[in-house]
């Protein structure tokens, strides 16, 4: 199961991590959010050896969000040794989420 990201964790779980990093950036409200949600979870099964998944509330860790330069949800975030490689908006199908995480982070 994906990390749930907060103020608390996010130094260990995203600054310090080792593995790259697949953040969703979510609300509970967000109808595509919710779509999207199947799709992560998938990836993160099949993935997950690779990489680190992490979810991220907006509505629960504002600063966060803004310190990611976040203004709308779902986004994902893709981070390695700390530096963000790259950035997506929307619904997107679980395809084109796997294809964004090996562009981003090979």
């Amino acid at each position: 199961m994906a990390i749930s990201i907060t103020k608390d964790n996010f130094e260990q779980e995203i600054v310090q991590a080792t593995l790259p990093i697949v953040m969703d950036v979510y609300a509970v409200w967000c109808g595509p959010c919710q779509q999207m949600a199947p799709h992560f979870e998938a990836l993160e099964k099949e993935l997950k050896d690779s990489y680190k998944f992490a979810k991220l509330n907006v509505d629960e860790a504002r600063d966060i969000s803004i310190k990611y330069g976040v203004t709308s949800v779902p986004t994902f975030i893709f981070i390695h040794n700390n530096q963000v490689k790259g950035k997506v908006t929307g619904y997107m199908s679980k395809a084109d989420l796997k294809a964004r995480i090996e562009e981003y982070l090979g």
